[in-house]
């Protein structure tokens, strides 16, 4: 498993979107560089792919920073990146921006993950929540008023509850608040947030009293240091635990969600960028099982190939604020 949590020094390096070689004291020299910024849930897949297509391409030269997914998406509709990654669909206001400024792009989904609902090893009382423990946990309305596991159920002990989640400007946000609280963006504020899930796997991982909520990544790599929660869709339903099997097959629901990077269709005319993209796409199903994403079924994957060779513009989710309605396979036209 190559994601990790990061040192300080490569942390700033990537917030800065200084260059992965810059972590690995390499000589800087003139080479063509490639920019993109986005989704931390995306960043240990992109990482990991953009340093061996540098071992295997020493001429060019990748930038990643870690925005969030919103960020990473405004910047790519500004045309000042060549890539955006996102752990959620581009939404209409945002595809109009691109639009407006003349940025053509191409979706391109590329593993799924599932957002992990995680506590601290020390935690003896949470076994398994549902959907709507964890949307009253999480509305705004519980902002300032659930403060106490014992309000959740009270069978729970009577002591503080420390939540850590996404900030507004990750996409694991819009998709952790439409899956559980029924409205994108709809979230109680008082909680730790941010873009970073390396800083919310660490804030948990510190805390006794601690829920927090990141990529499935980060957890599968971290699992010593916290406990995953099972997810119950309603009281009916089996709890179910986020594994490698139960993102693939859906059964981990409403979590289990498809990660995109987004490439400016005008960067595709350079050849740094053409070829990085094509190794991505080509290389990405045995990175994502090396790095604790779940890969993308042989025909899906085929189909985003084609998608890319055909420089096909615009989202398979045009129209549709949610992932959960049809599955990927049929949005790609192969289910």
């Amino acid at each position: 498993m190559r994601v990790r949590l990061l040192s300080i020094a490569c942390t700033v390096a990537v917030m800065s979107a200084m260059p992965l070689a810059a972590c690995r004291h390499t000589p800087r020299s003139a080479r063509a560089v490639i920019t993109v910024d986005g989704s931390s849930t995306v960043y240990p897949l992109t990482e990991a792919i953009a340093e061996d297509f540098q071992r295997v391409s020493p001429t060019s030269h990748v930038t990643i920073g870690v925005a969030g997914t919103s960020g990473g998406l405004r910047r790519l509709c500004r045309g000042v990146l060549d890539m955006a990654a996102a752990s959620r669909p581009i939404v209409a206001a945002e595809a109009a921006s691109c639009a407006a400024a003349g940025i053509a792009f191409v979706e391109l989904p590329v593993a799924f993950d599932g957002i992990t609902v995680a506590v601290h090893p020390s935690n003896t009382w949470v076994e398994s929540l549902t959907v709507d423990d964890l949307r009253r946990l999480w509305r705004h309305e519980a902002e300032g008023t659930l403060l106490r596991w014992s309000q959740l159920r009270p069978t729970y002990p009577d002591r503080e509850v420390h939540l850590f989640g996404a900030g507004v400007e990750s996409g694991t946000f819009d998709y952790f608040t439409g899956a559980i609280t029924g409205a994108p963006r709809d979230s109680r504020g008082d909680y730790t947030s941010s873009e970073d899930d390396n800083t919310l796997v660490q804030g948990v991982a510190g805390d006794p009293n601690a829920l927090g909520y990141f990529g499935f990544a980060y957890y599968e790599t971290h699992d010593e240091y916290v406990r995953a929660v099972a997810i119950r869709a309603d009281a009916n339903s089996d709890a179910v635990l986020p594994t490698r099997d139960t993102i693939r097959s859906g059964a981990y629901r409403p979590l289990a969600r498809p990660v995109f990077v987004y490439v400016n269709a005008h960067s595709l005319d350079r050849d740094d960028v053409r070829r990085f993209v094509d190794y991505y796409t080509t290389h990405v199903t045995e990175v994502a099982n090396d790095v604790g994403y779940v890969p993308l079924e042989a025909r899906v994957q085929a189909a985003v190939r084609a998608r890319l060779e055909a420089r096909r513009t615009g989202s398979l989710f045009a129209g549709d604020a949610g992932v959960q309605t049809r599955t990927l396979a049929a949005r790609l036209g192969v289910e």
